[in-house]
């Protein structure tokens, strides 16, 4: 009666709450099924996870219609995509030729490492999703193999990344970034000439009104622009001829009298004054006597061209990886700390020392591609032509920098000698058939298993579908790039999960026919398949680490998802069905024997 009056919402939650008590009391019982049961469990809220993770957009979907249909709601999953590669998504891959038959047979390799560096920089700087920059060794050529998924302007990426790496020495600048405009010239034209108007207005009332320092300072209050002036009053207090500018001090110094107001404002560099000579004095200092005048003043700004162009942190020097003969790391022999040892050309060292010579105590910075990789500090300066970059650097960090420095200074010239564009439409076309293949062969698979296996497939299914959730996520959380290559890896995984259960349901069948339990059985068979299953797995991860090792791209794609899902199907197939196996196991598995697929001996008299 009470279930024909209750909300259709608060019923549902009831009969579920009802259904969880139930299954926890059953789980939680003691002895070792009860641990079985709570290992299923563990395995099923994994696989869930796993899978909501790797497609949360059925998740979403299925949160909405609960939400709608039975008011409860559900949270909503991020979605995260697949990265796709270049294969997938469409892009360009381009292969360069590095010419190195000006450089020592030493420095090759750091030449190419170089090259790539910048490279990789560079692409970085299109935006580009999951770039991939490698370098290759074979018979005397040395290339670099870029691949640029996604990219739109393919003869902007040709035309960057094989323009020369441009290193700069700069030095610190004040001055504007460029020169204003025709139309700035006249805003500030317009500006000024109404700041002098103003400033004529305000010379005429003080001088008229304000003689007596209290009636300027309220004036210098109301009116001043100067930074804090408004709060002392325009009050400058004491201060000698050689504190101001001179068109600040002629006129207060040599032309004033006490108590005189400007009649017309005095101009300097900072804008318009209006200044009240309130007293002077002499003082002695160091033995001799200064004169010091006290004065207030009224300050109407006008503006330049730094007030609307931003100024320019760092100028040129000249200094150039033209001038640079080699970079190398060394080791300060004081503090035993890595260091960036730097040769330059004899018009190198010219610049260098006139450059060091010029900012003592002011940094020098080091420009690669127009950002700064390096600000050390002038301490003196240095002739001959070798310096040296110190800044608590550890050897991979100074080795990187010195490669970036010799990617400019060693003539390593670099031409394209490959060009291959694949098409958005032609990676959607693959995406859908690889898809299509995997979701295919895993049908068959699972086919297959029940067919051959019964009830134990059946688990194999299970166990099949946890391992895809399992590995999809790990393919999102460890971020593999998904190529065709790839993907075919990931169903060749499949394969070798099934592997491994057909060697464990056959050992299960044989210790049927022998007449042991089931649950002994199961066991065993897992015990005695082990073996075959680690040597078989580990072989084939060692073959997927050659591969990674030293394969191309598209060979390493396909030994890293094949690899991944090895080491998740030895956890599928040992762990996972092996649970479910178990769970089934006693007097239920004893009365269907047919469903394993064996049959006990027949007893003998």
């Amino acid at each position: 009666m009470l279930n024909n009056i209750m909300p259709e919402k608060e019923n549902f939650l009831f009969t579920l709450d009802r259904a969880l008590r139930r299954l926890g009391r059953a789980i939680f019982k003691q002895g070792a099924m009860s641990r079985v049961r709570l290992a299923a469990v563990g395995v099923l809220i994994l696989g869930l996870v796993a899978g909501v993770f790797s497609a949360p957009h059925y998740w979403n979907l299925g949160a909405s219609w609960i939400k709608n249909s039975l008011k409860i709601s559900l949270p909503q999953m991020p979605e995260r995509a697949f990265r796709l590669g270049l294969d997938l998504q469409g892009g360009t891959s381009l292969v360069y030729q590095a010419d190195m038959s000006q450089i020592p047979a030493r420095e090759e390799r750091d030449a190419l490492d170089g090259v790539r560096d910048v490279i990789e920089r560079r692409v970085n700087a299109f935006g580009v999703a999951e770039p991939l920059i490698q370098t290759a060794v074979a018979g005397g050529n040395y290339r670099v193999i870029v691949e640029l998924a996604g990219i739109k302007d393919v003869n902007q990426a040709i035309k960057q990344i094989g323009e020369t790496p441009i290193l700069e020495f700069k030095t610190q600048s004040n001055e504007p970034a460029r020169q204003a405009t025709p139309e700035e010239i006249r805003e500030l034209g317009k500006y000024n000439t109404e700041a002098e108007a103003r400033a004529k207005k305000i010379a005429a009332e003080a001088f008229s009104a304000a003689q007596d320092e209290k009636t300027f300072a309220e004036l210098a209050k109301k009116y001043t622009e100067e930074p804090g002036g408004s709060e002392r009053g325009g009050d400058l207090g004491w201060f000698s001829r050689q504190q101001m500018v001179s068109e600040f001090a002629d006129p207060v110094f040599e032309k004033m009298k006490v108590g005189e107001v400007t009649k017309i404002p005095v101009t300097t560099e900072f804008g318009y004054h209006i200044i009240r000579k309130a007293d002077e004095r002499e003082t002695e200092k160091d033995g001799k006597k200064i004169r010091e005048v006290k004065a207030a003043h009224i300050l109407i700004r006008t503006k330049d061209s730094k007030d609307i162009i931003p100024v320019e942190e760092w100028k040129g020097s000249g200094l150039t990886g033209k001038q640079l003969k080699r970079s190398s790391v060394q080791f300060d022999p004081q503090t035993g700390e890595p260091i960036v040892a730097l040769q330059f050309d004899s018009e190198g060292a010219a610049l260098f020392a006139d450059l060091t010579g010029a900012n003592i105590n002011k940094p020098i910075a080091i420009f690669l591609d127009g950002k700064i990789i390096s600000a050390p500090t002038v301490q003196s300066k240095i002739m001959g032509g070798e310096a040296v970059i110190t800044g608590r650097f550890t050897i991979p960090e100074a080795k990187k920098l010195s490669q970036r420095l010799n990617a400019c200074a060693l003539p390593v010239p670099i031409s394209l000698i490959s060009q291959r564009t694949v098409g958005a439409t032609l990676g959607e076309a693959s995406l859908e058939k690889s898809l299509f293949a995997g979701l295919l062969g895993f049908l068959l698979v699972v086919i297959f298993m029940i067919a051959f296996y019964r009830f134990p497939g059946i688990l194999a299914a299970l166990a099949l579908t946890i391992y895809t959730a399992i590995t999809l996520a790990l393919f999102k959380l460890v971020g593999v790039t998904m190529t065709l290559a790839g993907i075919a890896g990931f169903i060749l995984s499949i394969g070798m999960a099934v592997d491994a259960n057909v060697l464990i349901f056959e050992r299960i069948k044989e210790e049927i026919r022998r007449g042991k339990a089931t649950g002994l059985s199961v066991d065993l068979g897992f015990q005695r398949a082990w073996n075959s299953i680690r040597d078989s797995n580990v072989s084939s991860l060692i073959t997927c680490a050659i591969l990674y090792w030293f394969g191309s791209s598209i060979v390493r794609g396909f030994a890293l998802t094949l690899a991944l899902g090895i080491l998740v199907s030895m956890f599928s197939a040992i762990s996972v069905t092996r649970t479910f196996m178990r769970l089934f196991m006693g007097e239920w598995a004893e009365r269907h024997l047919w469903l394993f697929g064996a049959k006990r001996p027949k007893q003998t008299n």
